[in-house]
């Protein structure tokens, strides 16, 4: 005992460092991202791969955007949809993961409306058209009057900006406020929403938000149960579509009750709510107040059903009858797809559909507050245990101790997990028995060797071979753990690509994609030396400044998005000449901070960003097509480039976004700029001027010659559309010129 007192010292001082992490005194994020790496395995382990068959997904998928047209649709249309779905289907219940928002004007009735409150007011047989035709046009009305005495749960959404508006109209709370006065709930606070149009929240059974509570990797695990909102506490979609079908049940909706634990096991740590009670279900929450989502297999485990089917009558009647219908989207480009332990692109309206599943089924993993004690309990017994024994056992047998002690905790947290649906966190009692193993076994050097191979395999699938041999040179600077930093982020998509796939044979399309692939990827990876990050289906996302510095991530972005113009149009020849459909893309970059680093599961891992700049630059690719352009950027991009000319093309407000964004075109390096180039700038620029002055004369002048002077310039184009939008409807008198985009 005396030989070996160093080392069991050392081991106890191990064994305490990972009981204080543990018991709360202080946190090691290491510890908590592993956590969710097992957490995520377990679950994937665990999970029983179908889904219910009582609750149907109604997708609105890319056949549908094909068929029907781009989305939103018509509310005229919508309509229409619910007495299908209620009439020739018989659906139980629908839940819309879509937000109404906005007025649908498109059949022209507020046209109709100015006319006849205007120049048309005196003209009699005008204004019995108009009464006679008004209720047809109007669309929101139409689809008000569907949703009513119909049990359906819209979607809305929480804004946690502080100076987030409050839009349309939300559902009553839950609970009222003050309800958790003096209780230990760690509520997620907001400030703003997006809700419906208030005819449809009238209508409307109910209403829930579809807010995910994301962890700090990145991944959607929980959904938060209540959420606090001036006080008050707000239900998500899946819960108050509980509580509908409760309510057609027992012809009236059950109240939440929040459970808390008796009064004499509540302390000042552990006085957090357990429960909420539903009518016969129970639902188990953590400290703040959200369930842990109980998927049941990878994307698409439940039944789909596109929208394009139902409306054309595609679909028996008996495929959804009686059925629990959520109404969603999977298509990439509404932009509702999620980061989950199954899957790193997961259909936010699946997660609904598994929580609601999970409710009904009562199979909800719980987190209760005192799972804490067991695992401070299974540490100090395991380490101490360890700390003694492995100093005084050979190599051979320490390593069997070791592993059977693994393996032994891993087994009963895993029947702790099967059997009492319990989450026993893992990682800390792992990792403990790892430390104390190779303090003894003087196993670093193994570790380091085996470090720098993984560090080669898993950076050289993302950054150039020339990167990875430089950071294989001091492998200690660069890591994969998630951290902050300022990076540019491009996404570049095909424009038109369904149109193309269905134009061409599978084996001239595989081709098709990889020679327009390879030659993209080679611009970021090779000529440009960025970070290949994915490809989405024919989309790229791209990043420069991780995993090596770059001082011009932002320069170097910008020339490999307007390299791979270059190259497209290059391809598109080459395609054209072979029968191929011609060849489009459209580019968006943005440049901010953003988290970085090796995310996803233990089965499938990626080394990616996340972050709301992401988001942005997705958006601004979304928009080129709008604006007629094939590259746009944000500003922070454009203030990194100093000796680069930029067109300014909007000022843009985007969905999820209180303030407004300047964005441009790059158009050439100052240093090969002509005098043509500087011409045409400063045209576009007045023209630009008098359409934020409403001079909309002199817009149309300026506009006119532009198009004359550069036929082809889309912008030109769009803007002259837009002025003549404006004259018909002018803008009202606080308009900046500032565009919103109501779309993800």
């Amino acid at each position: 005992m005396r030989q070996h007192l160093a080392r069991i010292l050392l081991g106890l001082a191990v064994t305490a460092f990972f009981v204080g992490h543990s018991a709360g005194f202080y946190r090691i994020d290491f510890i908590h991202q592993l956590d969710a790496i097992i957490y995520d395995a377990r679950l994937r382990l665990t999970m029983p791969g179908r889904g219910d068959p009582q609750i149907v997904i109604l997708d609105i998928d890319e056949k549908s955007l094909g068929e029907i047209g781009r989305w939103p649709w018509g509310r005229n249309l919508m309509a229409q949809l619910m007495d299908k779905l209620f009439g020739k289907y018989g659906v139980a219940l629908v839940g819309f993961d879509v937000v109404w928002a906005e007025r649908d004007a498109s059949s022209g009735i507020e046209v109709l409306d100015a006319l006849a409150q205007g120049e048309l007011k005196g003209v009699g047989a005008f204004q019995t058209a108009y009464q006679q035709l008004r209720g047809t046009l109007d669309f929101d009305s139409l689809f008000a009057a569907s949703l009513k005495g119909r049990p359906v749960v819209l979607g809305y959404y929480f804004n946690s900006d502080e100076r987030a508006v409050k839009a349309n109209a939300i559902p009553q709370p839950v609970l009222s406020k003050g309800t958790f006065t003096g209780r230990n709930v760690l509520f997620t606070r907001w400030h703003g929403y997006t809700g419906n149009l208030p005819a449809f929240q009238r209508n409307a059974a109910s209403a829930g938000h579809f807010n995910p509570r994301v962890d700090d990797d990145g991944v959607s695990r929980r959904v938060p149960m209540l959420l606090e909102f001036e006080g008050a506490y707000y239900e998500p979609l899946s819960l108050a579509m509980l509580r509908a079908l409760l309510a057609i049940e027992r012809g009236a909706t059950p109240a939440v009750e929040p459970v808390f634990p008796p009064e004499e096991a509540t302390s000042r740590r552990y006085g957090a709510m357990e429960w909420l009670k539903v009518g016969p279900y129970s639902i188990p929450v953590d400290e703040e107040a959200a369930a842990l989502i109980p998927f049941h297999g990878p994307k698409g485990t439940f039944a789909y059903v596109s929208l394009a089917d139902i409306l054309k009558d595609r679909v028996e009647p008996a495929r959804l009858k009686g059925k629990i219908a959520l109404i969603g989207t999977t298509a990439p480009g509404l932009q509702d797809l999620r980061s989950t332990p199954v899957d790193s692109v997961f259909p936010g309206v699946e997660v609904h559909a598994n929580m609601l599943a999970g409710m009904l089924a009562q199979n909800l993993k719980q987190k209760p507050a005192y799972m804490l004690g067991a695992e401070v309990a299974l540490l100090l017994v395991a380490g101490v245990a360890l700390s003694f024994l492995i100093p005084m056992l050979s190599a051979l047998w320490a390593t069997v101790l070791a592993a059977a002690g693994a393996l032994l905790i891993a087994g009963f947290n895993l029947l702790v997990w099967t059997r009492a649906d319990m989450v026993l966190p893992l990682a800390a009692s792992i990792l403990m028995i790892a430390f104390l193993y190779t303090i003894d076994m003087a196993y670093g050097y193994f570790v380091e060797s085996r470090s720098k191979r993984q560090f080669t395999e898993l950076f050289g699938q993302y950054v150039p071979p020339e990167l990875v041999g430089k950071m294989a040179t001091d492998p200690e600077k660069y890591t994969m753990v998630p951290k902050a930093a300022e990076l540019t982020i491009l996404f570049s998509d095909v424009r038109g690509f369904t149109g193309i796939s269905e134009s061409l044979t599978p084996e001239d399309l595989r081709e098709y994609m990889n020679e327009y692939l390879t030659q993209m990827s080679g611009i970021i990876r090779s000529q440009h030396r960025g970070t290949l990050d994915k490809y989405i289906g024919d989309a790229i996302m791209a990043f420069w400044g991780a995993p090596v510095d770059d001082a011009q991530h932002a320069r170097n972005g910008v020339l490999a998005a307007m390299a791979m113009q270059k190259k497209c149009a290059e391809l598109s020849e080459g395609f054209a000449a072979r029968g191929w459909p011609k060849l489009s893309i459209g580019v968006g970059l943005n440049t901010g901070l953003v988290r970085v680093g090796d995310m996803g599961s233990r089965v499938r891992r990626a080394y990616t960003v996340m972050g709301d700049a992401v988001n942005v630059a997705s958006r601004l690719e979304g928009r080129t097509k709008y604006y007629g352009v094939g590259i746009l950027v944000g500003e922070a991009t454009r203030k990194a480039i100093p000796d680069m000319v930029f067109r300014e093309v909007d000022r843009i407000k985007v969905k999820g976004k209180a303030e407004a964004v300047t964005i441009y075109e790059p158009m050439a390096l100052q240093a090969e700029a002509g005098a043509e180039l500087h011409e045409e700038l400063t045209l576009w620029n007045q023209a630009l001027r008098d359409y934020r002055a409403q001079q909309w004369d002199r817009a149309d002048v300026s506009l006119l010659n532009l198009q004359r002077l550069y036929p082809g310039r889309g912008l030109y184009a769009a803007y002259a559309r837009r002025v003549a939008e404006l004259r018909r409807a002018a803008p009202p008198a606080d308009w900046d010129g500032v565009t919103t985009f109501d779309e993800k």
